[in-house]
């Protein structure tokens, strides 16, 4: 444990490490990714697929090993037991800070398949982290906002079309998606801008969920409802590399895939999105309550 070092030391080493993890295997990625791309047959595909999938699973447990050398971090979770590797499944979160994404990768990695992220459209152009997603097949998606799509309607099918697109791939080897809910990080900023009916969450988006449920809901085993907590306040990422994370609270719930809403026309049926609305909205109800809960418990 390194955590003694004042924490703008820990911070350069944690960075460090954290960028010689990611240059010493995305390249391994891209070979193998090259390959994929020049032989763009389902053999191929089938072959290297699994193979990518060992190799993010090393990228995610070196970083792994750099958060405990430089992390003193207090870790509650209950519900990661149990879980099938080989299975498929469909994880939501709430979503506070960039370090959300290293918790949950951390926590599952392992436990379920390789959590595939859809990507802001933007962010493929990321140095180095935009090859990597590539290469792992994370759906790039423009994520149009619903006011833009009421002027442009023609755009939701082209979400989809992507969507689709993706989860046929997801398809072939076991897949967790990963999806966020409220389409962005929590901020107090946001929340009063949306006037977001809930004490700790943005108000939850269902477009994404409703996409991944129609192109393959009969796939997922479960529903892997995360909810993340930070006693302390959620970090931001220098925080979390001069090694200020103290304390994660993660709490997993297997639901049930709602067979009343898998191959529904979320985009074309006004009853589906409502039907959608209703759950997701009583999803962040039950959420919002737990999250109160444990702060509270946390505060004792």
């Amino acid at each position: 444990m390194l955590n003694f070092l004042p924490a703008p030391l820990l911070g350069a080493i944690a960075f460090l490490l954290l960028a010689l993890n990611v240059l010493f295997w995305v390249p391994v990625l891209l070979v193998f990714a090259v390959v994929r791309l020049i032989l763009p047959f389902k053999i191929v595909r089938l072959a290297i697929d699994p193979l990518l999938v060992k190799i993010a699973e090393a990228w995610i447990s070196g970083n792994s090993g750099w958060m405990a050398l430089t992390q003193r971090t207090a870790w509650d979770v209950e519900g990661v037991a149990g879980l099938d590797p080989q299975g498929w499944y469909l994880v939501n979160s709430n979503h506070q800070s960039w370090v959300d994404i290293f918790v949950l990768q951390h926590l599952f990695n392992r436990r379920i398949p390789l959590l595939k992220f859809f990507i802001k459209d933007q962010l493929k152009w990321v140095p180095v982290m935009g090859l990597a997603w590539w290469a792992l097949d994370f759906p790039f998606m423009r994520r149009h906002s619903e006011e833009y799509l009421k002027l442009h309607p023609e755009m939701r099918g082209k979400d989809q079309a992507a969507t689709r697109k993706a989860c046929e791939k997801f398809a072939l080897i076991p897949t967790s998606v990963m999806n966020f809910l409220e389409g962005t990080r929590f901020t107090p900023a946001k929340h009063a801008r949306q006037q977001s009916p809930y004490r700790h969450l943005l108000k939850p988006k269902a477009g994404g969920i409703a996409l991944a449920l129609n192109a393959m809901g009969d796939k997922f085993r479960a529903i892997l409802d995360v909810t993340i907590v930070y006693p302390d306040g959620a970090p931001d990422f220098r925080d979390f590399l001069c090694g200020r994370l103290r304390r994660v609270i993660v709490r997993v719930q297997s639901l049930p895939v709602p067979a009343h809403l898998m191959n529904s026309d979320y985009a074309g049926d006004a009853a589906t999105r409502e039907a959608f609305a209703k759950w997701v909205q009583q999803l962040w109800q039950d959420k919002d309550a737990q999250i109160e809960r444990l702060l509270a418990q946390a505060r004792r």
